[in-house]
């Protein structure tokens, strides 16, 4: 077996427990990492500053190098497009000059500004300097910027702009304050992922409409630009609709130097790349190929913008590839060769490359998420985590790859962390359900699971049916299914535990957020399997989310349950809140008042419904955080909140 897939806990030096403190108030989120020439830029989001995301660069390979913060405080780099944003940054070199525009969560404004003397900071160490102060492109009331470009022959940005419901590609100049928008399209209903030609003279990009969500029917389109900038004409190059009878995904085209596009998409079964027979040009229009088929997905969910899973390295085409969970780097040449790019992590995101060398963030069982540079001409690489290590190898609970019966006798997946002092059959087992619901449990470094194995629990991060990383089956197996598919699978891998020897069947909580809280309402609801719950900003009302969510997820339950209103009953059936009788355990919420996804109302009426009922219940409100919480102070309070409910009503 790979020793990276081993576990570590072999020492016989008792295991000191990780505080919460130290297991998530210290560790910033990296993201979106980008090559610039010779030097790295990432986004660094800090809960240590109530979650403020601010913009780093420092040289290539040089991580013991200070980083340069470019949007130090009060800025924080924050898009709410979609209310899940993303795609806050759009950078480009010319010159010796960076251009750098983000979106600031303060205005939702979008700001540029220019720096300059990166080779002069190269030899001597330098700083690099401003060239000019921070300018507001735009700032317009009801309207949302995000996923944007810079366009350096025009000098403009170019990105998503929702407004009046509705997405919009917007153009706005860098050389003008507080300028209105110029609308380049209007697509039907979502838009996204745009990306230039090499020569400036093309544009492709992403669209979905309701009622599908973007891994489930989306559509490339690709337009010519005149010499203005504007659009000449447009065409749907690949993709499907929502009514089509295949539904293909798309996710993340891009261009090759030689002017062909590539993409990737689901048609197979699994999210593929495939590559215009040469380069685009208005007609005719060249066809597709298929150069790399794999049962392995070069894709993932589009919940926020900036997602990258591939790019041109300068020779080859690099992707991570996720295959039975793991994600790898493979290049991939002209003549359909592929070849591992031999690295140590398994869990990969952001991948950005130019020029024979790559970037990405990285972790794996053993080292957190962090900053990988990779020089994929030598195979040297660096990585540069987001904070020191926390815990020792021999503390680390590695993930144990499980499959196990789930719903409908089919073969589903989770990840199994024994507890450190090793798995037995009266240890307790922390379930996790995770969020989207179509999203993914990954095997990477977790200090949020370490703090619970280093107390002698177990974890089993469950991938249910509807998950991520296993091809578009497993994926649509949740359709029509969301409150059944997800709680067996949820359930079956407790027992699948229990009835190997390596749980206590009287000592197993549960655990998610959001599309997970909801899975965890249900799970109590509708099996006997557990003893406790814990729900973060959790969907309880399906009738109620049908009813007032917002715009992106707005028809995703049409999917997960059945068409609404026709089909109401479906909904009433699966609400935890409307068989709130059934939940026979003590139940712990989390709830921000900011959240639009989840209104606070379905937590304040499923709390009081449990209480009515005589359910021992506590909630614990924050009113700053939204759906999702970035400030350390309310993740380490939702932690130790947990383990002190869960060890105070399971007697641990």
């Amino acid at each position: 077996m790979d020793n990276k897939r081993h576990n570590h806990q072999n020492s016989s030096k008792p295991v000191q427990p990780l505080s919460a403190e130290l297991a998530l108030g210290r560790t910033p989120a990296f993201k979106e990492p980008r090559l610039i020439g010779d030097w790295v830029l990432w986004l660094e989001q800090r809960p240590h500053e109530q979650g403020r995301t601010t913009a780093l660069i420092r040289p290539w390979g040089q991580p013991d190098r200070p980083a340069q913060e470019l949007t130090p405080a009060p800025v924080n780099l924050r898009s709410r497009v979609h209310d899940y944003g993303g795609g806050v940054i759009a950078t480009a070199f010319q010159g010796d000059q960076l251009l750098l525009a983000w979106i600031d969560a303060a205005d939702g404004g979008l700001w540029f500004q220019r720096w300059q003397g990166f080779e002069q900071a190269l030899r001597a160490g330098d700083l690099l300097s401003a060239i000019n102060p921070p300018i507001c492109l735009s700032c317009l009331e009801e309207a949302q910027l995000a996923d944007g470009l810079i366009d350096l022959p025009r000098q403009r940005w170019l990105g998503v702009m929702e407004v009046a419901e509705q997405d919009l590609l917007v153009t706005f100049s860098l050389n003008h304050e507080n300028q209105p928008a110029k609308v380049l399209h209007r697509p039907a209903d979502f838009a996204g992922y745009a990306t230039l030609s090499p020569d400036g003279s093309q544009l492709a990009w992403v669209e979905w409409q309701h009622p599908a969500m973007p891994w489930e029917a989306s559509e490339l389109w690709w337009a010519s630009l005149n010499p203005a900038g504007l659009i000449a004409n447009s065409i749907c190059l690949a993709g499907s609709r929502p009514m089509d009878d295949k539904q293909i995904s798309i996710f993340q085209p891009f261009w090759l130097p030689s002017g062909e596009l590539v993409v990737s998409e689901d048609s197979s079964g699994w999210w593929n790349l495939m590559v215009t027979d040469k380069a685009v040009e208005p007609v005719p229009f060249p066809a597709w190929r298929h150069p790399w088929p794999m049962a392995a997905e070069t894709g993932m969910p589009q919940w926020v913008y900036g997602m990258r899973t591939s790019a041109w390295d300068g020779e080859q085409v690099l992707s991570a590839i996720c295959e039975q969970g793991y994600w790898q780097l493979r290049r991939l040449d002209n003549d359909g060769q592929i070849s591992n790019v031999d690295q140590p992590f398994d869990d990969l995101a952001g991948l950005h490359a130019q020029a024979g060398r790559a970037v990405a963030i990285a972790s794996n069982a053993t080292k957190g998420p962090g900053l990988l540079e990779l020089d994929l001409n030598s195979g040297n690489w660096k990585h540069t985590p987001a904070c020191e290590p926390v815990v020792s190898a021999n503390a680390i609970s590695v993930a144990e790859p499980v499959w196990f019966e789930g719903s409908n006798g089919m073969a589903s997946q989770a990840w199994y962390y024994p507890p450190i002092n090793g798995s037995n059959s009266s240890a307790p087992l922390l379930v996790k359900s995770h969020s989207g619901p179509t999203s993914m449990a990954s095997c990477g470094l977790n200090l949020g699971i370490q703090f619970w194995t280093s107390r002698g629990w177990g974890v089993v991060d469950v991938n249910y049916g509807g998950s991520t990383g296993f091809g578009r089956a497993y994926r649509e197996r949740l359709l029509g299914s969301w409150g059944e598919q997800d709680v067996t699978d949820c359930a079956e891998a407790a027992r699948a535990l229990v009835a190997c020897g390596k749980a206590d069947s009287t000592r197993i909580a549960i655990e998610g957020g959001s599309a997970g809280g909801f899975t965890t309402l249900a799970c109590l609801c509708f099996t006997d399997v557990f003893r406790a719950g814990a729900c973060r900003y959790a969907v309880s009302d399906l009738t109620a989310m049908a009813e007032d969510t917002h715009r992106f997820e707005a028809r995703y339950l049409d999917s997960l349950v059945g068409n609404w209103p026709e089909q109401r009953e479906l909904y009433e059936e699966r609400s935890p809140l409307l068989h709130a009788s059934r939940i026979q355990c003590p139940v712990i919420f989390f709830q921000g008042l900011q959240d639009k996804v989840v209104p606070p109302a379905q937590t304040e009426r499923m709390a009081a419904a449990l209480r009515q009922n005589g359910i021992p219940v506590e909630v614990h409100i924050f009113e700053q955080e939204g759906h999702g919480f970035r400030d350390s102070a309310a993740k380490i309070k939702v932690l130790e909140a947990t383990e002190k409910f869960f060890r105070t009503h399971l007697s641990l």
